[in-house]
């Protein structure tokens, strides 16, 4: 059994104290990710839920970096302790609640130095308050609770908020301040100086007249910042100082009085509030720089801003193609992450925000208008190279390996720039791929703006089978004239194609057969062949039989067979009660399958031989999928809401769809597996090779892909014992990690010198240095080309200095 198609950005990423890992939240376990080859290492395996957050234990030397231990929470009520560089499960918390975010203030504050009166670790986390009526469980909000993590208990008594759903809470990197926003407030708590399970936090309320969606806390000064569902950002200077004691470095500051706080609302406890402006949406991303100069925003026009506190200049990393979500630091200045909506984390080298390498999972399922409602929920499967098709709302088609579990190559649909999800005016409507993926072709539609413009799309692209990577073939405008393309399918075993209309009409494309060879570039082009019509009803599905000899047109209720080669009706066959949007033929063309939605759906099979109905149910069908080489077929069926409301939630356990494998000659199922998130879910049969080496070409049995509703993906022998549950646990290879030599000092900046050869004389070349003393010719050298000795002595000096971490009292 082969999983995958997880979410990468379902929480926030952590680095490890090397910055060589990035673990990333996957589902139900922590996927851990090589940050120099974007490769995944391992994962942490175990939790029952979703993880929702993961926090690395920190160093607190530079002996200690190599400490590779982390705290993950789920919402099967658990906190974990692991050893990921095992990995290895070392302790584990019970409290019963869903666990939505957690943080451990004296991890920040005192690594490894905790005070001996205080040497229980506590933590705060966020939980969604679970009642019990009518002997079932029923969320009822989310609760800020305090948790003893070393005596695995929470602390009795201690509720430190209460809101209307779990909320994220964010910390400072000095672990002396949290927060979460509360729809137009902020509630900022002071972790008590010595932490036990009686006391709590004291809290101040910071107001703001919208909705507050993120927030941010400043690593050295008393100030955090806030975005809002207008773009806005607003900061906060000088917060708690009445309400929270000010000690250490901040003795003596100046703070305003009550009529002098320009910009903060009714009594609220800050000096200042200023609000700054550019994002024209919700701000999603904001985090303050290690040092706290820079500012980093984002929202969903997937561009980072980097603002200068001080001037409030700004710079841009524009383009990144899809709207922003977490923006992570590592440990290394000089390294960072922002994780985007299209399941996508990419590596920046800072401060440039260069991308330097991507971690792409499987393209998340977005909203798109109701025009690109098809039937194939937005995906098409190369059954031969275990590949799949999906488009995204970057105006591309991602190809994913369903065996490697990582995407192949993204084929750019139409050249535009990303736009918010409610700006779209391009959207790809069908992709459908030949059998043996060479050829591929899309439709796409363009909105009218003002009732002017609108434009359907009919495009055809060729590839090489060897990389994979897509070209421009033929582009067609307005294919049908009278209304919008249904469906798209290629003929078996040649360069000809079918599109369907809502029209009333389908048309046969060809590609010329003389494929010549334009400045060393492969050229072809597609041509209508011919046009073919059934009493003017709309066109809504179309397949070819096995052989290509025979292709069947669904005209709304009924079935049209015909001869692609010279465009002739055979026969029209069967009606259903709603209109038929899927049709599939199965085995050596014995069978038609037919599929009806509406509010009498119906699956349906038709026997070729008799031309008449052979065998239905009366199913809500989502997917279809036919083998090629059997008479074997698979639906994936969604169980009616009145059906479940007769059960107990025990019964279904979340499962809202079943998977029914048949032979198309019998109409009792050969097996079931009830699945979740059905809707919008897909099936299609795989064809794998014996071996990598086979000369023969012939393929093993088939293998069953089932796709949900989240794209999480499971791959498996449907004749196997292996395939009696379907779960969504990873089981594949890891790649090493490439274990490097750390680089300090020069080498950390400005690159590697030449290595030191012992056997030359140092007497000849340079005799002002000791040879016995080999690390002192890194100062050695021609004055153009070596650094200042301004820069380059502070990063070399740093670098033989241990780090402590000291507080004030």
């Amino acid at each position: 059994m082969i999983c995958g198609g997880k979410s990468y950005v379902s929480a926030p990423p952590a680095f490890s104290n090397d910055a060589k890992r990035l673990l990333v939240c996957t589902a139900n376990s922590v996927s851990i990710f090589s940050t120099s080859t974007g490769l995944q290492i391992t994962s942490l395996e175990g939790h029952k839920a979703l993880v929702t957050s993961v926090t690395v234990v920190p160093a607190s030397s530079q002996a200690s970096k190599m400490l590779c231990f982390c705290w993950t929470t789920s919402l099967d009520g658990t906190i974990r302790y692991w050893d990921f560089s095992v990995p290895e499960l070392m302790k584990t918390v019970d409290i019963q609640l869903p666990v939505h975010s957690m943080v451990i203030p004296s991890l920040l504050g005192q690594p490894l130095e905790r005070d001996s009166k205080s040497r229980d670790l506590f933590a705060y986390v966020s939980v969604e308050n679970i009642k019990v009526k009518d002997n079932k469980p029923v969320p009822t909000g989310g609760q800020i609770l305090k948790c003893n993590l070393t005596k695995s208990r929470m602390a009795a008594g201690v509720i430190l908020a209460e809101t209307q759903q779990p909320e994220y809470i964010t910390i400072s990197s000095t672990g002396r301040f949290f927060g979460i926003r509360n729809k137009r407030k902020i509630h900022v708590w002071k972790v008590p100086e010595v932490e036990s399970e009686s006391v709590g936090a004291k809290r101040i309320t910071l107001h703001h007249t919208k909705d507050l969606t993120v927030l941010a806390f400043h690593p050295i000064q008393r100030m955090v910042a806030a975005g809002d569902v207008t773009g806005r950002m607003l900061i906060w200077r000088g917060f708690g100082n009445r309400t929270f004691s000010v000690s250490g470095k901040e003795t003596g500051k100046k703070s305003f009085e009550d009529e002098d706080k320009p910009g903060v609302r009714g009594n609220d406890d800050a000096d200042s509030c200023s609000t700054w402006h550019w994002h024209p949406a919700e701000v999603i991303v904001l985090s303050f720089s290690f040092d706290g100069t820079y500012l980093y925003s984002g929202g969903k026009e997937g561009v980072l801003v980097v603002w200068q506190l001080d001037t409030e200049k700004r710079k841009y990393l524009p383009r990144i193609g899809s709207p922003l979500l977490y923006f992570t630091d590592s440990p290394d200045p000089l390294l960072a992450s922002v994780s985007c909506a299209d399941n996508q984390i990419h590596l920046l080298k800072m401060p440039s925000m260069e991308i330097l390498k991507s971690i792409s999972g499987i393209k998340l399922p977005c909203s798109f208008p109701d025009v690109c409602q098809g039937s194939n929920n937005g995906f098409s499967f190369n059954q031969n190279g275990g590949l799949v098709a999906l488009r995204s709302e970057n105006y591309s088609i991602q190809f994913y390996s369903l065996y490697d579990d990582c995407g192949i190559c993204e084929v750019q649909i139409c050249e535009r720039n990303h736009q918010p999800s409610e700006e779209l005016t391009v959207v790809v409507t069908v992709v459908a791929l030949s059998l043996d993926g060479s050829l591929m072709s899309t439709a796409e539609v363009r909105s009218p703006e003002d009732g002017i413009g609108g434009l359907i799309c009919l495009k055809f692209w060729d590839s090489e089978l060897e990389n994979k990577r897509f070209s421009l073939s033929t582009v067609v405008y307005e294919p049908h004239r009278d209304g919008g393309i249904s469906a798209l399918t290629f003929h078996p075993n040649r360069r000809m194609a079918v599109s369907t209309s809502y029209g009333g009409d389908f048309k046969i494309w060809v590609c010329n057969d003389g494929r010549q060879k334009i400045q060393g570039e492969q050229n072809s082009s597609w041509m209508c062949h011919s046009v073919g019509s059934y009493k003017k009803k709309s066109m809504n599905a179309a397949t070819f039989s096995a052989d290509g000899s025979v292709l069947a047109v669904a005209a709304e209720t009924v079935i049209t067979l015909w001869d692609p080669e010279q465009n002739i009706l055979i026969a029209v066959i069967g009606e259903t009660l709603t209109p038929i949007v899927n049709l599939s033929f199965a085995g050596d063309s014995e069978f038609l399958i037919s599929v009806s939605q509406g509010s009498r759906p119906q699956l349906s099979v038709w026997s070729m031989t008799k031309l008449s109905v052979s065998w239905s149910y009366k199913l809500h069908v989502e997917a279809v999928a036919c083998a090629l080489d059997t008479s074997s077929f698979a639906v994936l069926a969604l169980i009616p809401e009145s059906v479940r409301l007769q059960f107990n939630d025990s019964t279904f356990q979340g499962r809202d769809g079943v998977i029914l494998h048949f032979n198309a000659n019998d109409p009792v199922p050969q097996n079931t597996w009830s699945v979740r998130k059905a809707q919008g879910g897909g099936l299609a049969f795989l064809r794998s090779k014996k071996s990598s080496n086979s000369s023969d070409g012939k393929f093993d049995h088939p293998w069953l892909v089932y796709i949900n509703g989240d794209h999480e993906y499971t791959l498996f022998d449907p004749s196997g014992k292996e395939a009696q549950e379907l779960s969504l646990t990873k089981q594949g290879s890891y790649h090493a990690l490439e274990e490097t030599g750390g680089k300090f000092g020069y080498q950390a900046i400005y690159g590697e010198l030449p290595e030191f050869d012992s056997k030359v004389d140092q007497t000849l070349s340079a005799p002002s240095v000791p040879s016995q003393r080999p690390w002192e010719t890194i100062f050695s050298g021609s004055s153009h080309e070596l650094p200042p000795l301004s820069k380059l002595c502070s990063a070399f000096l740093e670098s033989l200095l241990e780090r402590r971490t000291v507080t004030s009292e």
